[in-house]
């Protein structure tokens, strides 16, 4: 709990004010100022969250609403590296599930989570739509294909 409320203090409010900025008095605008905190912080910190609906006079819980309701936005750090596993029909057929496992196995984490270094980031999703690859996966916009498990680690390696 101390480590939450040291990070409130230190938190920048005068950034967050610079970014909500813009959309103060306009309606419709929870996902684009949304986006733009999300886009300087990497993911939607609690005070920037409560800074914007304070300053832009919406309750907290409809911001929640929106947040909770698009897979898009983050409310905990994520990792500089966004490893996307691609489960799709084409690529769990060639072997997605062995490689899934594998990068769990050297990262120590299960999809959805993040490192406690905050270096990665694992998400398994529907389709990369880059079937003739498979199996495929993307490290932010990097695609990797037709992979095996023995070839994970120096992919991974290759982003220290």
């Amino acid at each position: 709990m101390a480590a939450v409320i040291e990070q409130e203090q230190e938190f920048d409010y005068q950034k967050a004010d610079e970014l909500i900025e813009p959309f103060l008095g306009k309606k419709g605008m929870i996902i684009p100022a949304l986006q733009t905190l999300q886009e300087e912080y990497g993911y939607l910190p609690r005070p920037a969250v409560e800074r914007m609906a304070q300053r832009m006079r919406i309750p907290l819980s409809k911001v929640y609403g929106v947040i909770t309701f698009y897979a898009q936005f983050k409310l905990s750090p994520r990792g500089k590296y966004i490893i996307r596993v691609c489960k799709g029909t084409a690529c769990h057929i060639q072997g997605s599930p062995k490689i899934a496992e594998r990068i769990q196995e050297i990262l120590e984490v299960e999809s959805g989570e993040t490192t406690p270094d905050l270096k990665f980031t694992l998400e398994e999703v529907a389709c990369i739509g880059a079937c003739a690859l498979a199996p495929v996966m993307m490290v932010n916009d990097n695609p990797h294909g037709r992979l095996s498990p023995d070839i994970i680690k120096e992919i991974l390696d290759s982003y220290e």
